[in-house]
């Protein structure tokens, strides 16, 4: 196993993978005063081997006032496999849904596409300015809708699972994502802190993390590559991890 990055996989990816993580960067970028957000050394970009191909993942994580973490991991088995994955977390002293965002493809095509903004409130409502905000958009008709995974209890309505038919509909999926994050971005940016509700907003945050978590595909694809203790970890340091282990979820 390797933990030396050489270059970005993102050039070698399915071209509509390198559009979605450039634009989920700039719009970072654009709305954020991004600071480094430290990985672990040995986890930061990783090599390995899955069914005799090379597997690459490469993770890029910031922070901001609002967010205590902004994950884009990007990954690449052989030429049989691309995947971005993006998670948004807050800072459990802001009332923020979960910014989540994943597309997989495969030889050429991408097979699901999926992003939300998931709300961590205990009656599983969004605040009411996003679902203004969200209601307002127009909504995108895909062929192929998709169906939500049995943990997917978490997602909200304005959810959108797909597999893109055609270049038309990777530009509406590509416009939709932009939508969320601009109005994810502009509603942190005038969020004020609510220390009052942190422990609510933490067992929000902890379901979301342990639905996730969920994932037997993921989880299956790094314990064949790297074994369970190296899968377990990279599940619950990298990709969901809990901001305090001692809250209960009850």
């Amino acid at each position: 196993m390797s933990s030396v990055s050489n270059s970005s996989i993102r050039e070698q990816q399915h071209p509509l993978i390198q559009q979605l993580a450039d634009l989920i960067e700039a719009t970072w970028q654009q709305h954020l005063p991004l600071a480094p957000y430290q990985l672990p050394e040995d986890l930061g970009y990783v090599e390995g081997r899955l069914e005799g191909e090379k597997l690459v993942i490469e993770n890029h994580c910031y922070q901001t006032r609002e967010f205590r973490k902004l994950h884009l991991e990007l990954a690449k088995v052989g030429q049989s496999l691309d995947i971005l994955h993006c998670v948004m977390f807050p800072r459990p002293e802001f009332a923020l849904p979960m910014f989540g965002c994943d597309l997989v493809g495969g030889r050429g095509q991408i097979s699901a596409a999926i992003a939300d903004l998931s709300p961590v409130s205990a009656d599983n409502s969004l605040p009411p300015s996003y679902q203004e905000a969200l209601s307002n958009l127009p909504q995108p008709d895909f062929s192929q809708p998709r169906e939500l995974p049995a943990w997917g209890d978490i997602f909200s309505s304005f959810c959108t699972f797909v597999r893109p038919e055609n270049p038309a509909e990777e530009t509406a999926f590509l416009a939709r994502v932009k939508s969320f994050l601009e109005i994810h971005c502009q509603q942190a940016i005038a969020a004020v802190a609510v220390p009052e509700q942190q422990s609510d907003i933490l067992r929000g945050q902890h379901r979301y993390v342990y639905q996730q978590q969920q994932n037997d595909k993921t989880r299956r694809v790094l314990i064949k590559a790297f074994g369970p203790e190296w899968a377990e970890r990279y599940m619950t340091t990298v990709l969901f991890d809990l901001p305090d282990a001692e809250l209960s979820l009850s």
